[in-house]
This record gives C-alpha cells, sequence and structure tokens, in this order.
C-alpha cells in the first residue's frame, strides 16, 4: 500500500555486514510495503566474482541496479510502497535508484572494526569479508541534497527500524498495509 502521500520506497544500503536485511525485514514487518533483497537479484556472473573476492565493476553493477530500479518502479506504478536492501555505494547508483520515484535512503553505517566483526560471525553469504575494504573504499557518504539518514550500525535494529520510520513519518507502530 503506498502512503496517503502515494508511493514511497526506502533502500535500505550500507556495506556487507551492516544489517541490511535485518533492518529491511523488520521495515517490511512494521509497513507490509513489499520488500526485495537485493542480492537475490544480482545475476550469478556477479555472485561468482564476488565469492571469487573479486570486487564488482560499475559495469558489473549496472543491469543490477537497472533492475532494482525497474522493480521499484513497477511496484510504484501500481500504487505500492517498497523497501529494497542494495549496498548503493556511489551516488551515481543511488542516481540510477532514485529513477523509481520517491526514493528515502536508510545508510546503515559502521567503522571496519564492527563491520568485520559482524561479517565474520555469519555463515552462507557469498560475499567474503576480504571485499569489505573495497566497499568501504568506493562507498560514498549520501550528499547533502540526497534524501536519507545515516544510522550507526551500533545501536539495535529495533531503535534503526523506529528512526527510519519517524524519518518517513509512519506512527512507531502503525502497519501500513491494506
Amino acid at each position: 500500500m503506498a502512503t496517503e502521500n502515494g508511493p514511497r520506497h526506502v533502500v535500505v544500503m550500507g556495506v556487507s555486514g551492516s544489517g541490511k536485511s535485518t533492518v529491511a525485514g523488520m521495515l517490511r514487518e512494521r509497513t507490509g510495503w513489499e520488500f526485495a533483497e537485493a542480492d537475490d537479484c544480482h545475476p550469478q556472473a556477479n555472485i561468482d566474482k564476488m565469492a571469487a573476492g573479486t570486487p564488482l565493476t560499475d559495469e558489473d553493477r549496472l543491469p543490477w541496479l537497472k533492475a532494482l530500479a525497474a522493480w521499484m518502479a513497477e511496484r510504484g506504478r501500481g500504487g505500492r510502497s517498497s523497501i529494497i536492501t542494495c549496498s548503493a555505494l556511489k551516488r551515481s547508483y543511488r542516481d540510477l535508484l532514485r529513477e523509481a520515484g520517491d526514493v528515502t535512503f536508510a545508510h546503515l553505517d559502521g567503522t571496519e572494526d564492527v563491520l568485520s566483526g559482524r561479517m565474520s560471525g555469519r555463515s552462507g553469504h557469498f560475499m567474503p569479508s576480504s571485499l569489505l575494504r573495497s566497499q568501504l573504499d568506493t562507498l560514498e557518504a549520501l550528499g547533502r541534497d540526497e534524501r536519507g539518514l545515516v544510522l550507526d550500525v551500533r545501536r539495535s535494529p529495533e531503535d534503526i527500524t523506529e528512526e527510519i520510520l519517524r524519518h518517513l513519518d509512519l506512527a512507531p507502530g502503525e502497519s501500513t498495509a491494506d
């Protein structure tokens, strides 16, 4: 369902290990909005490349980012709001995602030590911790003119989710689902 101002889209962004999936899942539960995990949208060639420890290039990412923007735009055309997880490391990537409509970025930010500790504690993910430094080197902070907020990953996922909901002017505990 869209908000009273029309469909909105939230991109929960950040490097690997920042907690994007956890926070996006909590937002989905709270809002009832449609959700896409961007990692699931990577072509197999990208997954293989990252699993081998090779960073993706802009050319590798472009079709993936276009697919994510198209997914959000399709929901928006149907009057539905959405949430996606996406590293969205560069402004140019976020510019492409913004083409989908009313997009807010929630940047989950943390130090390399905190993030690498989180990555070493998880299993079953194709992204090796060896690529964290590459992602941090590529990361461009949200510009002052970009709609979004930066959240410290040392906070609890619940606190982060609440702050995002407040930023979106959605009452805590209020579902926007039909």
